[in-house]
């Protein structure tokens, strides 16, 4: 395909793919307050906590324009998530033609299993951050109140959603270095205790609140799903040595053996027509 064609295809597929991250934007727009109050929840859940115990906590605007500007914020994140099977599968049809088939097979499989990793991850990270909030605030002293904007708590909630569904994700590449032939089980287990030490502080930089109870939170699912990619890079690399060793292997100078014995004419298509 001329790059001409190329380009073509590509403004086509981006076109599509903003249409229907717009339309999304206009859903979330309209679902705002229910968007809102979905995010808030875990902090929600930290306010009634602290009101038990005499403590004072808040989200407030701290600017003019700031509820508009995190209205629209909300929106774009919902576009996103609401447009993400238009836009993934664009950008699938626009790679599909320069793989090939198995490679086609193997990158649908791990997209198939890349979305429901990054959503466990997601789901994880709202789960525990309602205890990751109260453990960060409650060191505020005594007679001090919790004034937070809500533009870093959106930036905080993002965030932890974000790096615990990427970081579900990091197994997952490794199954594909191996399906890849890049990394070996044996290999990746003598790495075991790099591994370890690489999974702790992932969690310690990715979290961001630093705390040992949320990288515990992230690093210890992560290295079991470590041990799973492991398993599954094991299994293939018993595969691929029971296929080798199934194939007879000729040295670059050996001939393969011939069938000497010539077949019998009648075992012929009888209706194939003779050359004259």
């Amino acid at each position: 395909m001329p790059l001409s064609d190329h380009l073509r295809e590509l403004r086509s597929r981006l076109s599509k793919s903003l249409l229907a991250i717009f339309l999304g934007m206009i859903v979330g727009w309209m679902y705002y307050d229910e968007l809102f109050n979905l995010i808030r929840a875990p902090f929600d859940a930290v306010v009634a906590e602290a009101e038990a115990s005499g403590r004072d906590m808040t989200l407030a605007f701290t600017g003019v324009a700031d509820p508009f500007v995190m209205q629209l914020k909300v929106a774009g994140v919902a576009g996103l998530l609401l447009a993400s099977p238009v836009w993934l599968y664009q950008l699938w049809r626009f790679l599909v033609p320069g793989l090939k088939g198995n490679e086609r097979r193997w990158g649908l499989a791990f997209a198939a299993v890349a979305t429901p990793l990054f959503l466990a991850g997601a789901y994880l990270a709202y789960t525990v951050m309602p205890l990751g909030l109260e453990i960060l605030l409650g060191f505020t002293p005594e007679k001090v109140e919790n004034i937070i904007s809500v533009d870093k708590y959106l930036s905080f909630f993002l965030r932890m959603m974000v790096v615990f569904g990427i970081g579900f994700l990091l197994p997952l590449f490794v199954v594909a270095l191996n399906f890849a032939g890049v990394l070996s089980a044996a290999r990746l287990r003598s790495w075991w205790r790099w591994i370890v030490m690489g999974v702790v502080v992932f969690a310690a930089v990715a979290t961001p609140t630093g705390d040992p109870f949320n990288l515990a939170v992230l690093a210890l699912p992560l290295l079991a799903l470590m041990g799973l990619a492991w398993m599954v890079a094991w299994l293939n690399d018993r595969r691929r040595a029971r296929k080798a060793s199934s194939e007879p292997e000729w040295d670059d100078d050996e001939t393969s053996p011939l069938d000497e014995e010539p077949s019998p004419i009648g075992d012929q298509d009888e209706t194939a027509p003779l050359s004259e």
